[in-house]
């Protein structure tokens, strides 16, 4: 209680408005500009860190490196996680635990002003933090799209760029706030908020790969100029993602599709060519997701992320203006 006390004289002491010194920006006083000193060492943490991040990804794409791509995607997809269980969980069981949080409710700040604006800031860095990221990660990717293994469709590329990262994090911090208030423990909400962020990581692979991804647009391409011996496939737009890439159909001339296996047993170029033309094999029918439809299916994803968390949001308000205290 001590430590919220000491701040709070320094905050009257020191706080733009209260001294005529006007040094900080007019909003950035009061009650935010304590929850700020409050919790300053891990948003500057945050922050540095993020900061960190992007000017390695800088680093990287001025130098034409690819080699390092894979390892910072996977870097990226842990922050979610990290910024959860360091950031969310306790954010406010140490005031909790503290009895800090009797000590705000008992001056005259509501608690739906506390619940607002540690919420409030807490989201201006994530958004920051992992907005630069998401730029900066979509950057690099953009020059290496058609010479690295990462395919838009890939966890790697999607839940790295465009909104995803940001939802992603809002959830999982949102929800490590949620189980620190009812929790009221740090360590046990951290642990707790360990687990919740590892399963949403882990559902939401789950949902790309087998929900959102079926809702675009499958396109084909379809050629009528023969199948060589080699197997050799149309060429798809840049960026495109081949849907059936392990089993490609063939094509006859009367629109049936045949199966990858039609012909196998040829042994022979000569044999092979006979075979397909019996079958009147005239091409290949591929289907592909083309990239354009990756922006809309990140925005939707996003869309139930924001969704999810707004829901916190409103658990947090009904349980915090009785409860947190």
């Amino acid at each position: 209680m001590s430590s919220l006390t000491s701040t709070s004289t320094t905050a009257k002491s020191e706080a733009p408005g209260t001294t005529g010194t006007g040094r900080l920006p007019q909003f950035f006083k009061g009650m935010t500009w304590l929850v700020w000193r409050q919790h300053r060492a891990v948003f500057w943490t945050v922050l540095g860190a993020s900061a960190l991040a992007v000017a390695f990804i800088v680093f990287q794409r001025s130098q034409l490196h690819t080699a390092g791509y894979d390892p910072t995607s996977t870097g990226l997809r842990l922050m979610p996680i990290l910024l959860g269980v360091f950031l969310g969980a306790p954010l406010f069981t140490d005031d909790l635990e503290n009895g800090t949080a009797k000590l705000v409710v008992t001056q005259s700040m509501s608690r739906t002003r506390w619940l607002t604006t540690k919420l409030a800031l807490t989201t201006l860095v994530v958004v920051v933090s992992t907005v630069a990221l998401s730029v900066a990660f979509g950057w690099w990717w953009n020059l290496y799209d058609e010479s690295t293994s990462a395919e838009w469709t890939s966890g790697a590329t999607f839940n790295n760029t465009g909104p995803v990262p940001v939802a992603l994090a809002l959830f999982s911090v949102f929800g490590g706030v949620a189980i620190g208030v009812v929790l009221r423990r740090t360590l046990v909400a951290m642990v707790v908020t360990l687990g919740f962020t590892v399963v949403v990581q882990i559902v939401w692979s789950h949902f790309l790969a087998h929900f959102l991804l079926s809702l675009a647009n499958v396109v084909t391409i379809t050629t009528n100029k023969g199948v060589t011996f080699e197997g050799v496939m149309p060429t798809l737009p840049p960026g495109a993602h081949q849907v059936n890439w392990s089993n490609p159909p063939y094509i006859t001339g009367d629109g049936e599709l045949l199966g990858w296996g039609t012909c196998n047993e040829a042994q022979t170029e000569q044999a092979h060519d006979l075979c397909m033309k019996k079958a009147d094999v005239v091409g290949w029918s591929v289907d592909y997701l083309p990239i354009s439809q990756m922006n809309g299916l990140q925005w939707f994803g996003a869309s139930i992320l924001l969704a999810l968390t707004a829901a916190v949001t409103v658990f947090l308000f009904f349980w915090g203006r009785k409860r947190l205290a």
